[in-house]
C-alpha cells in the first residue's frame, strides 16, 4: 500500500497553518526544532525497547510487561497494521490498548484513538471521517486485528519523518461533528521533552495515573510520556483513591475530580506523600482540594494547560513556587500572547482578560479534511487561537478563566471571567458544585449569574463573599440554588441551558 492513496499523508494537501512555515529566523528554527533532535529521532517517538530493557514498562490494573515485551507485542500488531492508512484503537484501560498503540507507532500508521464510551453515531463518524482501514480488537466496525500482549514479534522499521502524521484525535466543538486533530510525531516528541524538563520527569519515576486512553492527558501524557522518558507505568483502570494509594509512585497525574475525591480520603491521600510530584488538569483545581491535598501530602499540586490541538502549552514547573489555580508559564518551544476582541495586545497584569493565543512546536497540522476551519483557527500572523479566557501577569504565569465564547462577561465596562468568579464561590462552606454565566441586562450590558448547588446555600452572603474576596464588579448579581446543575455525557457543565 503506498502513500500516494493514504488519507492521512493526504491531510497535507490543504494549506498548513502558519507555524508549519519554513523558520526564517534563528528564534524561529529553535522553536521549530525542539524536542525532536537527530539524536531523538534516531531512538523513535517512544524511545526503543534496549533503554531499561529488564524493567517493568506498563502495568494496567494487575498485568504488566517489560520493555523488552512490550516491544515484542507492539512488533507482532505492527507487522500486521504495516501499510494502514490510519488504524482505529478503542481507547478502553487495557495492556491491548497500549500494545496496539505502540504498535502502530512503530510500523508508522496513524494512531485514531476512539472513546470507550463513544456512542454508534459519534464511532461511525470517528471511523468514516478518519479513513481508518482496521480495527485493533475483535468485534470492530472495519477489519480486525488481533492484539495479544503475550504475542512476539520481531520486526522493525525505520523511524518514520517527523513531520508524519502520529495520530488522529478528535474533539467536540460547539456545533457540528466532532473534528479530527492531526498531530504530528514531531509535535507530540516536542511536547513531551518540553514536559519532562519542566517536571524533572525522568526513568527513576514511577507514574501513576487511571485516565482515560483516549485523550490527550491518558494517552499522549501518561502513556506515550512514560515510554518516552523511561519511566515505569502504573494505570489503576479507574483513578480511585485507594487505587492511587496503593500505587506507590512517584509522580502521579490528576484530574481535579480525581484530587477532589483523594483530599476527601484522607488515608489515601497521606499514602500519596512519598510522591515526587502532583499534576492536575483539564480544568481548574479547586482551592479547597488543593489546601486539603497539601496538609495530607505535604505538597501542592502543579496546574498545566493545553489543548487535543496544541498539546500542553503550559504547566508550572517542578521547581517552581506553587501557586493555586494557575497554570504555569510557556514550555521550551510555546509563546504565549493575549489578545482583545479587535485583535489588540492585553496587558500582563494579572487582572486583564484576553483571548489566550500561542503558536510554536507542539501545535498540530490541522483538522482533517476541513481546510476552512483549520485557516479559521489561526490568525493572520501564525498564532493558534485557543478559545480560551486567560490573564497573564509580568512573571509570565496564567490563570484560565474559561471560554471565550460563554465565560467572558463584559459587565459595566469591565470583563470579568466567569471561572475567577466560579472559583471564588467555590471557596465557601456551602458551596458544593457552581457555574457562573453572563446574561443581558439594559444597564450592564451583561450581568453575573450564578447557579449554586448547596442546600444550606444563601444568596446573600455569597454575593457578598465575592464582594470581599474579589473586586465589588465581580459580585454576581443574582444567585439560583439548584438541585445539580446540566451536564453533558462527559460531565462538562452545560451553560447553555442555564443561561
Amino acid at each position: 500500500m503506498t502513500n500516494t492513496d493514504n488519507p492521512v499523508s493526504g491531510a497535507a494537501a490543504y494549506d498548513r497553518p502558519p507555524h508549519s512555515r519554513p523558520a526564517t529566523s534563528a528564534k524561529e528554527l529553535v522553536s521549530v526544532e525542539c524536542g525532536y533532535s537527530h539524536t531523538q529521532h534516531s531512538r523513535g517517538l517512544v524511545g526503543t525497547a534496549g533503554s531499561g530493557a529488564g524493567r517493568i514498562a506498563v502495568t494496567v490494573g494487575e498485568r504488566s510487561l517489560r520493555r523488552e515485551e512490550l516491544w515484542a507485542a507492539a512488533a507482532a500488531v505492527g507487522q500486521r497494521v504495516a501499510g494502514a492508512t490510519a488504524a482505529a484503537v478503542p481507547g478502553e484501560a487495557s495492556l491491548e490498548t497500549v500494545v496496539a498503540v505502540v504498535g502502530c507507532l512503530l510500523a508508522g500508521v496513524p494512531v485514531v484513538p476512539v472513546p470507550q464510551d463513544a456512542g454508534p453515531s459519534e464511532r461511525a463518524h470517528i471511523l468514516r471521517d478518519s479513513g481508518a482501514q482496521l480495527w485493533l480488537g475483535p468485534s470492530g466496525d472495519l477489519p480486525s486485528v488481533p492484539v495479544d500482549p503475550a504475542e512476539r514479534g520481531a520486526a522493525t522499521w525505520p523511524e518514520p519523518s517527523p513531520d508524519a502524521a502520529a495520530m488522529i484525535m478528535y474533539t467536540s466543538g460547539t456545533t457540528g461533528s466532532p473534528k479530527g486533530v492531526v498531530l504530528s510525531r514531531r509535535a507530540i516528541a516536542a511536547d513531551l521533552d518540553a514536559l519532562a524538563d519542566a517536571w524533572a520527569w525522568t526513568s527513576d519515576d514511577v507514574l501513576v495515573h487511571g485516565l482515560p486512553l483516549f485523550h490527550v492527558h491518558g494517552l499522549i501524557l501518561g502513556v506515550l510520556g512514560a515510554l518516552r522518558v523511561g519511566s515505569p507505568l502504573v494505570h489503576t483502570i479507574r483513578p480511585r483513591p485507594e487505587a492511587y494509594a496503593r500505587a506507590d509512585g512517584t509522580l502521579y497525574f490528576g484530574v481535579p475530580t480525581v484530587w477532589s475525591r483523594i483530599a476527601a480520603d484522607p488515608a489515601a491521600a497521606r499514602a500519596l506523600s512519598g510522591a515526587r510530584l502532583l499534576v492536575s488538569g483539564s480544568a481548574g483545581l479547586p482551592e479547597r482540594a488543593a489546601r486539603q491535598l497539601h496538609g495530607l501530602t505535604g505538597m501542592l499540586p502543579v496546574e498545566r494547560y493545553g489543548m487535543t490541538e496544541s498539546l500542553i502549552t503550559l504547566a508550572a514547573r517542578a521547581d517552581a513556587p506553587r501557586r493555586v489555580g494557575w497554570v504555569g508559564t510557556t514550555l521550551d518551544g510555546v509563546e504565549s500572547r493575549l489578545r482583545g476582541d479587535a485583535g489588540e495586545p492585553v496587558d500582563s497584569d494579572g487582572e486583564t482578560v484576553g483571548e489566550l493565543q500561542v503558536r510554536g512546536a507542539t501545535l498540530f497540522d490541522g483538522y482533517l479534511g476541513l481546510p476552512e476551519a483549520t485557516a479559521a483557527a489561526w490568525t493572520s500572523d501564525g498564532w493558534f487561537r485557543t478559545g480560551d479566557a486567560a490573564v497573564r501577569d509580568g512573571e509570565g504565569w496564567h490563570r484560565i478563566v474559561g471560554r471565550m465564547s460563554v465565560d467572558l462577561i463584559k459587565t459595566g465596562g469591565y470583563r470579568v471571567g466567569a471561572g475567577e468568579v466560579e472559583a471564588a464561590l467555590l471557596e465557601h462552606p456551602t458551596v458544593a458544585e457552581v457555574a457562573v454565566v453572563g446574561v443581558p441586562d439594559d444597564d450592564l450590558g451583561q450581568r453575573i449569574v450564578a447557579y449554586v448547588v448547596g442546600p444550606d446555600a444563601r444568596p446573600a452572603d455569597l454575593i457578598e463573599h465575592v464582594a470581599g474576596t474579589l473586586s465589588v464588579h465581580k459580585r454576581p448579581r443574582e444567585v439560583h440554588i439548584l438541585d445539580a446543575l446540566p451536564r453533558n455525557a462527559m460531565g462538562k457543565v452545560q451553560k447553555g441551558q442555564l443561561a
